[in-house]
C-alpha cells in the first residue's frame, strides 16, 4: 500500500506537467519544490532548460545554493527532468 503523500504528490506532478509551459507554471512549480518563505523571497524564469533564481538578498541565494541539488530534484519531478537541467542563482 502507497502512502496517501505518495499518490498525492504524483498525481500534482502530472497535472503540472500536462500545463503548457508558462511563467505562471514555472513559478507554481518553484512554490511547491521550495516552500512559502523560499518562494515569497526570489523571482524565478525558466529559460533553454535553466531556472534563473534571482534572490532579494544574499542570504536567500546562500540558502538556494546550498539547497540546489535537492530543489533541482524537486522542480525536475514536478516539471520534468527535460524542463529543467540546472538552477542559477543571482542575488
Amino acid at each position: 500500500m502507497l502512502p496517501v503523500q505518495t499518490i498525492a504528490a504524483s498525481a500534482m506532478a502530472e497535472l503540472i506537467r500536462r500545463q503548457p509551459a508558462s511563467k505562471e507554471r514555472t513559478s507554481f512549480a518553484w512554490s511547491i519544490a521550495v516552500g512559502p518563505a523560499l518562494s515569497r523571497a526570489t523571482t524565478v524564469e525558466l529559460r533553454n532548460a535553466r531556472l534563473f533564481v534571482t534572490a532579494r538578498d544574499p542570504r536567500w541565494a546562500l540558502e538556494i545554493e546550498r539547497a540546489t541539488a535537492t530543489i533541482l530534484k524537486r522542480v525536475q519531478l514536478l516539471l520534468g527532468p527535460e524542463a529543467v537541467r540546472g538552477i542559477y542563482v543571482n542575488a
